[in-house]
């Protein structure tokens, strides 16, 4: 019995009807043994011609097929195995290359031999004479084509040589594909060959010759036996490259006369890198900027360099610039990345200099590393004044120090004046965050907006109950309202995000009386809650922005300023002129706005009244009768009356 039989106690199995979950061992065995494909067909054939069930049949079937399944990915990986073992020692053979010849030898009587073709050759290219010529061949009988030399676009490999892509025929003298020559058709009809495989040896992107695989019987070169000639053509190519380096080396040792030209022609870019390194020095000893930087070194390269924001510096490089941690190069710029901590702070930028020396480029990358010194430090400097600024607004917040000499001094230091007219901010964001890590960030991004703001405009800043808290001084002529909706126009543009601001009125003799700042601080936060309310996010606004509901939000209860913006002018007006229309309008409101009802509660014809009301209407603007207006007009009209009982 041969080997791929199934063996008698499988048929025994079989025919005492073995439970379905042993259909498997007679397959396992054949795995086993390494038995051929067709052997695999023995058990469902003797199944069927013992009379066995469908089912056992069919369970048969599907285990036969796995077993294939099976057995073709064990030859599969027997092959790789094979492969890799082959690419391991070219490649050893490579580590230790001594004679180019006998590793590109190798090479083609491994490929040859995993790939199972006759016959295995290499061919280098002629830079001189424009064409290909044999170089190694394994398993070649004719003369004639063991000195073949090939055109470029000539023949399978010449074609090769030409476009730098692989190309296979399974039947050469049939394919039209090629250019056929006569001296290229002979040397191949010498050999016998007949399908051919052959793929580009590169160096960089530059073909230096082609490696071939050829049979002398028509055949098929399967997707993996390409790829895996390309990984020997690899190694050829890397055997021919390290052979021309050790040439190339053996040249350079012979050149050392020209080596000692090229360290002078150095020196002079040595001596402009010192130059830098000292004036970058002495820049930083006596607290220079990052635009004096900039500055020496455009000097020192010969050419325009500049600090740029990471807004303004092109994305693709800059990221580069950072990976690398070296200068790279933009079109005809040279661009260097500031970082610190990981964090892009912008880049130095020089222009115009595609071709910069090695040294030179050395020379940007320390100034952009003294830029990001220079950066950090005056980053920890502002938020040292920061905190500074926050710690007098806290302490005017909370009344802790009430020595007026002693706040006028730490105020002073700061560049804030307490003895002027000052505002009250507070200042929160709307959007609500999706985490608490993303809210501390938020925050963070608030206070330091707010904190630049206040440092700029000689006030104070400090982060409070969830936003942050400014005073801001009041210019000549300016009102609370304008500064906060100004506030919060540039604090939602520096995060941006939408933040209302509500301001108080304005205060004074805030180091004489440091309680005030307390109680404005209050009616700021009013002030913001009532924005909230009213829908108003993203915007700023002041108690008497709110009319008569500015007496409520008002820590002052400023009922005579109310009824002053309110009705003021009809007030002067009847103490100018020694008219009436304080009682005209309130008989007018009495009578439900009724003109006719008015003229008989005044006693006078109903002419006066119309001319009373108009003058009113002049008086207090045309929409003095709107819903609102007439509210506060009525609420200003009583609180008059409670304050001067006396007059009508």
């Amino acid at each position: 019995m041969s080997r791929d039989h199934v063996h008698p106690d499988q048929r025994s199995a079989a025919a005492a009807g073995a439970p379905l979950s042993s259909v498997e061992t007679p397959f396992l065995e054949l795995l086993a043994r390494g038995a051929s494909a067709d052997a695999y067909e023995q058990p469902a054939l003797l199944a069927r011609a013992e009379g066995r069930a469908t089912e056992q049949i069919v369970a048969l079937e599907q285990a036969k097929l796995l077993a294939l399944r099976v057995r073709s990915e064990l030859e599969g990986r027997r092959r790789r195995e094979a492969e890799l073992s082959a690419l391991f020692e070219t490649a050893h053979d490579l580590a230790g290359l001594r004679d180019l010849d006998a590793v590109l030898q190798a090479i083609v009587q491994r490929a040859r031999s995993l790939l199972g073709t006759d016959v295995a050759y290499l061919s280098l290219n002629d830079p001189a004479r424009g064409d290909t010529y044999m170089r190694v061949t394994e398993g070649s009988v004719a003369a004639r084509f063991q000195q073949l030399r090939l055109g470029m676009g000539e023949g399978l490999g010449g074609l090769v040589a030409q476009t730098a892509r692989p190309y296979v025929t399974d039947d050469y003298f049939k394919d039209d594909r090629f250019q056929h020559t006569l001296t290229i058709d002979a040397g191949v009809r010498d050999e016998g060959l007949v399908a051919i495989l052959g793929v580009p040896l590169m160096l960089g992107h530059h073909v230096i010759g082609v490696l071939f695989a050829a049979d002398r019987r028509a055949r098929v070169f399967e997707r993996e036996q390409i790829a895996l000639l390309g990984s020997f053509a690899a190694l050829a190519a890397a055997a021919i490259d390290t052979a021309n380096l050790l040439t190339e080396t053996r040249s350079a040792l012979a050149d050392l006369e020209r080596a000692n030209e090229i360290i002078r022609d150095r020196s002079g870019v040595i001596e402009r890198a010192s130059d830098v390194h000292d004036r970058l020095a002495q820049l930083v000893l006596h607290g220079g900027g990052v635009h004096d930087v900039a500055a020496a070194v455009s000097q020192v390269l010969d050419g325009a360099v500049e600090f740029t924001e990471v807004t303004a510096t092109p994305a693709e490089a800059l990221e580069a610039s950072r990976a690398e941690g070296h200068a790279v190069r933009h079109a005809d710029d040279w661009i260097a990345a500031v970082v610190a901590g990981g964090e892009l702070l912008g880049a130095l930028v020089l222009r115009g200099q595609p071709g910069l020396d090695p040294v030179d480029q050395r020379t940007l990358e320390r100034a952009a590393t003294v830029t990001s010194l220079l950066l950090l430090a005056r980053r920890s400097a502002a938020e040292a004044e920061q905190r500074v600024r926050g710690e007098l607004l806290d302490d005017l917040l909370d009344a802790r120090d009430r020595d007026p000499r002693l706040l006028r001094e730490r105020a002073a230091r700061l560049n804030a004046d307490l003895d002027a007219t000052h505002v009250v901010l507070a200042a929160r964001l709307d959007a609500a965050a999706a985490d608490a890590d993303q809210e501390a960030a938020a925050r963070r991004r608030l206070w330091s907006a707010a904190s630049h703001l206040a440092a700029t405009r000689h006030g104070l800043a400090a982060a409070r109950d969830g936003g942050t808290v400014l005073l801001l001084p009041l210019a000549s002529g300016d009102t609370a309202t304008a500064v906060a909706r100004r506030a919060a126009r540039h604090l939602g543009t520096a995060v941006h995000e939408a933040v209302s601001v509500g301001a108080s009125a304005p205060v004074e003799d805030l180091a004489a009386r440091p309680d005030t700042v307390a109680a404005a601080y209050e009616e700021s936060r009013r002030c913001l809650d009532a924005l909230r309310l009213l829908g108003r996010s993203g915007d700023g606004a002041a108690a008497e922005d709110f009319g008569f509901l500015g007496l409520l939000l008002a820590g002052d209860r400023d009922i005579a300023g109310f009824v002053d913006r309110t009705i003021g002018q009809l007030v002067a007006y009847d103490e100018r002129r020694g008219t009436d229309l304080l009682h005209t309008l309130d008989a007018y409101f009495a009578c439900g706005m009724s003109p006719a009802r008015t003229k008989d509660e005044l006693h006078v014809h109903v002419n006066t009244v119309a001319q009373r009301l108009e003058r009113v209407g002049r008086l207090l603007g045309a929409d003095w009768q709107s819903p609102a207006r007439v509210l506060e007009i009525q609420l200003a009209l009583r609180l008059h009356r409670l304050s001067a009982p006396t007059q009508r």
